[in-house]
């Protein structure tokens, strides 16, 4: 594969969230509401699509806990189904959830539903209680180390090397803006800030191709790859190659994320993946 430029992900390509942002999602709906989903359900939801930010995902994710309590029948397979199906993302969980129950039960759910708390609960949990306030500027009310300092690095030292030294190299994450600075600076990958897109730099989010498009415009690349750990990831590849036929767009899945195995490796490509490795570690020699 020949390529001008590689855009890389964040999350379940750098750097391994399992502990932490996936942690807090669960955890978060756990402290709010005394019950909560299991780790494992939360793939469902980013195979759902639509739900690059996982604050929106705990959102949804605490919206089918409210509607078990009301009477929804669906499991969480079928609810994040039911989902995909409405189009995805927190506004396809609000209509599933207004579809299954009656227009009490579904006014009860919205009423108990408070997605400021969860925000507030999932960040000191991630976070921590003092970068909470740093970051937030706000005081926490939980005293907690924070989940984002159990984040195992996945990309090796000399693959960031690699890459910087061999191709132009940009970002696109769903994380804000500090946060990608944390985990950016712990893999040691050093880029200009024009050439990286986080949540407070596009509304959209992926799978909308803008930022993609943008990169390629400012890294002067036809040719480009994008690697990421979800489906939304590998979309964002294919609605760039539509939006911007000029130029060649690919879509990498590695198998670091929350989609693994060889299942992981058929999902990718069913969804028109164009190339899937074991990590992002494997990317150099196939570039070469």
């Amino acid at each position: 594969m020949h390529v001008d430029a590689v855009v890389l992900d964040i999350d379940g390509v750098l750097v391994d969230v399992a502990d932490s942002y996936r942690r807090a999602i669960v955890e978060s709906i756990e402290s709010v509401y005394g019950e909560t989903i299991p780790k494992a359900g939360v793939q469902l939801f980013k195979d759902a699509g639509g739900f690059n930010n996982d604050w929106t995902l705990t959102d949804a994710a605490a919206l089918f806990v409210l509607a078990r309590d009301a009477g929804l029948s669906m499991d969480l397979d079928d609810f994040t189904d039911e989902i995909r199906k409405h189009g995805g993302g927190l506004a396809g969980a609000e209509a599933v959830v207004a579809n299954a129950l009656p227009r009490p039960e579904t006014d009860a759910v919205m009423e108990r539903w408070r997605p400021d708390e969860l925000r507030e609960t999932f960040q000191q949990l991630y976070l921590g209680s003092e970068l909470y306030a740093e970051l937030e500027d706000a005081e926490p009310t939980m005293d907690t180390r924070g989940y984002i300092n159990d984040e195992p690095i996945l990309v090796d030292s000399e693959t960031v090397d690699t890459l910087l030294e061999n191709w132009a190299v940009g970002v696109v994450t769903g994380r804000p803006a500090a946060e990608a600075d944390i985990a950016m600076d712990r893999v040691g990958l050093v880029i200009p800030p024009e050439h990286r897109f986080t949540m407070d730099d596009w509304a959209e989010g992926k799978p909308h191709p803008r930022a993609l498009i943008a990169l390629a415009d400012r890294l002067d690349a036809d040719r480009l790859v994008f690697v990421g750990d979800t489906l939304d990831d590998i979309e964002t590849a294919l609605n760039a190659r539509e939006a911007d036929p000029e130029r060649t767009y690919y879509g990498c899945g590695v198998l670091t994320g929350g989609i693994t195995g060889e299942a992981g490796r058929e999902k990718y490509e069913a969804h028109g993946a164009d190339l899937v490795l074991e990590s992002v570690n494997d990317l150099p020699s196939v570039l070469e």
